[in-house]
């Protein structure tokens, strides 16, 4: 058995919240370039230029990517092997993102209570934390803080097994299409498929931690990816303005559910695809 202080924790989710702020992953980094390449329209060219720029200038010096720094979501592997010491593992979670907030200067984006007195908590608390166990004596720690301008513009639609495939890309498509151009495209798409209503959502809100470069292992899946992102990238959409260059990546993660359903999640997130991690 190993033990793991709770101040450790503070400290690391601390620095994940500010590296995740600053540094834009490089697999996304790379994707911008990419779509720079083959992007048709002279003002999606344009716009990327200006994406790819920004990215730079954050990480060289240190400072928010994107004005909006996020709800921080966290996702927690806990080895069974693991004994924390010194309190609770959700507070120590949110204290590190109350620390790295307000050390980095981010944005605090969180309100209270949703929806009669929505009254700001001035550190970006309380986190969405997700945990899981699993084996060995290490804490595997990711944050991902998530925009609200893409998250206004996910969607989820409970299908049912005869819809099949072609129903599963017409529920994506729909939600895509009625978002348009407001999630601030070129995004990146996570779905979830099956479970239940709130695990098709975790899944696809888990998808988005693949890399860009990364395909399904299941080829079926795969296969589905790759044809949701062409169909999504021929919608017009574009990097803001119009263009070829509407998603940078489609990830889809699946899971059982009832003989009876067929949740579709869609977590679309902004080219700010941001997320960090450290093992302790």
């Amino acid at each position: 058995m190993r033990t793991i202080k709770t101040e450790e924790i503070t400290e690391v989710v601390s620095q994940l919240c500010k590296e995740a702020a600053y540094y834009l992953p490089e697999d996304v980094y790379e994707a911008l370039k990419k779509g720079r390449e083959t992007e048709e329209s002279p003002v999606g060219r344009d716009v990327l230029d200006q994406i790819i720029k920004n990215a730079e200038i954050a990480k060289a010096e240190d400072r928010p990517y994107c004005q909006d720094t996020g709800l921080t979501i966290v996702f927690v592997e806990v080895g069974q092997d693991v004994h924390i010491e010194g309190g609770l593992l959700e507070d120590a979670i949110n204290a590190g993102v109350a620390k790295g907030y307000v050390e980095g200067y981010l944005r605090k984006s969180v309100v209270a209570e949703p929806l009669f007195n929505r009254v700001n908590t001035q550190n970006n608390t309380p986190a969405v934390i997700y945990t899981s166990l699993v084996e060995g004596d290490k804490i595997h720690i990711t944050v991902a803080p998530k925009g609200f301008g893409s998250e206004n513009k996910s969607g989820l639609e409970m299908l049912v097994p005869a819809d099949g495939v072609e129903g599963v890309k017409a529920a994506v498509m729909r939600i895509i299409k009625h978002a348009d151009c407001n999630p601030c495209p070129p995004t990146v798409i996570g779905i979830g498929i099956g479970g239940t209503m709130d695990k098709a959502a975790y899944m696809s809100k888990k998808a988005l931690l693949h890399r860009c470069d990364e395909h399904n292992p299941d080829p079926r899946y795969a296969k589905l990816e790759q044809e949701l992102f062409e169909m999504i990238n021929k919608t017009g959409i574009g990097p803001q303005l119009g263009g070829t260059t509407t998603t940078l990546a489609v990830h889809i993660e699946w899971g059982a559910t009832h003989i009876a359903g067929l949740p579709v999640a869609v977590t679309i997130c902004c080219h700010a695809c941001r997320h960090a991690s450290r093992t302790i």
